[in-house]
């Protein structure tokens, strides 16, 4: 398949090697910066460019592999006239903004992936749709050859999975970042809570998550909690946290 990716950052570097160690051709590497698409092209033998204005029109498919705030502009500047299907890679982007295109449809990945740090990509179920089931079909086998555990859906499942993304991933490094600011103003190191992060994170792998839950609230441990609220009586967001999250706890419980 002839490949044109969109975007030269982290989703844009990984798509573009693994579909070229697959034996794919990625014909051109778009970005804005000249310089980035230069150094993403010349890994997978393609050619950089920096205007919309030169996108090779007769590539199989096109992967728009930018952030969700200028996915709508890049949509805008692409001609309508495109062969190949055009997709968007984002969670929280429906697939209608692609409507002007022949043929379309979503890659999303549920994961955090940065340039430089290996993902692999086998382990992560890919969020696959399309504009019609033939589309969908094509997107689904070719992401197949990098992503088995890809799956089926829709827009709104989308969105579902990456409301649920923040909460497990960037919300909770949210809360460790608290956990690391508490230890330090306490002249501790982080690494004391660090194996308690990974033993939580491996017990919700084969268990629900209200299941495995630990600590005060659940207990109704109601002394210890107050404790811990007057512990961080100057972080008024930190009290805030705490209680909206111990409530949420108490409320699983029953």
């Amino acid at each position: 398949m002839n490949i044109v990716i969109l975007g030269s950052g982290n989703i844009a570097t990984h798509f573009a090697h693994n579909f070229y160690n697959k034996g794919h051709k990625i014909v051109q590497i778009f970005s804005q910066q000249k310089v980035n698409a230069q150094a993403l092209a010349f890994v997978v033998n393609a050619e950089a460019i920096n205007q919309i204005s030169a996108i090779n029109p007769d590539a199989d498919l096109y992967i728009i592999a930018i952030s969700d705030q200028a996915i709508l502009a890049i949509i805008e500047k692409l001609p309508d006239t495109l062969n190949g299907i055009v997709i968007h890679c984002s969670g929280a982007t429906d697939i209608q903004v692609l409507n002007k295109f022949k043929r379309y449809g979503i890659i999303y990945p549920p994961q955090s992936i940065s340039k430089n740090q290996d993902s692999d990509f086998s382990l992560i179920p890919f969020c696959i749709e399309g504009d019609n089931s033939i589309t969908f079909n094509i997107l689904f086998n070719l992401i197949q050859e990098i992503a088995p555990k890809s799956i089926a859906c829709t827009s709104y499942q989308r969105l579902a999975i990456h409301v649920a993304s923040v909460f497990s991933n960037n919300f909770a490094n949210a809360l460790f970042q608290i956990s690391y600011d508490l230890l330090f103003q306490n002249d501790l190191p982080f690494d004391l809570i660090r194996p308690i992060i990974l033993e939580t994170a491996l017990k919700v792998q084969s268990k629900l998550p209200k299941d495995v839950q630990t600590g005060p609230a659940i207990r109704n441990d109601e002394i210890t909690i107050k404790k811990h609220l007057d512990f961080i009586s100057d972080q008024e967001n930190w009290k805030q946290i705490y209680q909206l999250l111990s409530q949420e706890i108490v409320k699983r419980k029953n």
